[in-house]
């Protein structure tokens, strides 16, 4: 697994994909953090972090496709996914390896953006354990959505296909709780309710320590893992 995770860090800065995605981060988290964060701050007294916390969730459904687009299908498409088959390094382990190499990517650049809460000390009064909170879900929220593309990614030998299915999969999990509303169904709802990405987010920016969303994060992150696993199985014995 360690080989395969230095081979995909590595291919991250060795193509501009890796400079680019922590460029586009680190400039529309600043955007945003400069104007619903810092201009409020300055101008009521408050910082509206949890706005600001949306936005990044909601960045990740055309940010995070940058990151996994290429992880299989290129694989696919190069025809270096026998390789990897017939390789000593198991299944599991082959797709963990592209897992971590881009949640480290991922992670680099959230890391980076939480230097910009050191200007909103200076300015405003933040809550901290709002703004823990809110970075542990943002955490857990990327590691799902990487995991969504990286099972899109082992569906197809097109990084563009793989770029809009994994936008579209992520949209769906993060709008499916707006739509509770509009659904006269109880049961429905509550399906709704519970799929959502985004409502169980809210409890985060909320200051609401929550391990039931916790596990749910993981959970998601799992069962994608999961699939994409089961899709190397089939495809290996196929």
């Amino acid at each position: 697994m360690f080989a395969i995770y230095k081979r995909e860090l590595r291919s991250y800065f060795v193509t501009p994909l890796g400079y680019v995605f922590i460029a586009v981060f680190l400039a529309a988290a600043g955007f945003a953090f400069s104007i619903l964060v810092i201009f409020n701050a300055l101008t009521s007294g408050r910082s509206d972090v949890d706005t600001y916390f949306t936005v990044v969730i909601f960045s990740f459904a055309i940010l995070l496709p940058l990151l996994t687009m290429k992880s299989f299908a290129d694989e696919r498409r190069t025809r270096t996914e026998q390789l990897l088959l017939t390789s000593r390094v198991s299944l599991p382990g082959m797709v963990m390896g592209k897992f971590f190499a881009a949640y480290t990517v991922f992670g680099a650049a959230m890391l980076a953006s939480c230097l910009f809460f050191i200007v909103l000390g200076r300015y405003g009064s933040p809550n901290g354990a709002r703004i823990f909170g809110s970075v542990l879900a943002v955490f857990l929220v990327g590691g799902a959505f990487i995991a969504i593309g990286l099972f899109v990614s082992s569906l197809t030998e097109n990084q563009l296909v793989a770029a809009v299915g994994t936008i579209a999969v992520m949209l769906f999990f993060l709008v499916v709780g707006f739509l509770s509303s509009y659904v006269s169904s109880p049961a429905l709802r509550a399906v709704l309710g519970w799929v959502s990405v985004y409502s169980r987010f809210q409890n985060f920016t909320s200051g609401i320590f929550d391990p039931a969303a916790i596990i749910y994060y993981l959970s998601l992150c799992f069962v994608f893992l999961f699939g994409t696993v089961r899709v190397f199985e089939s495809r290996r014995w196929a």
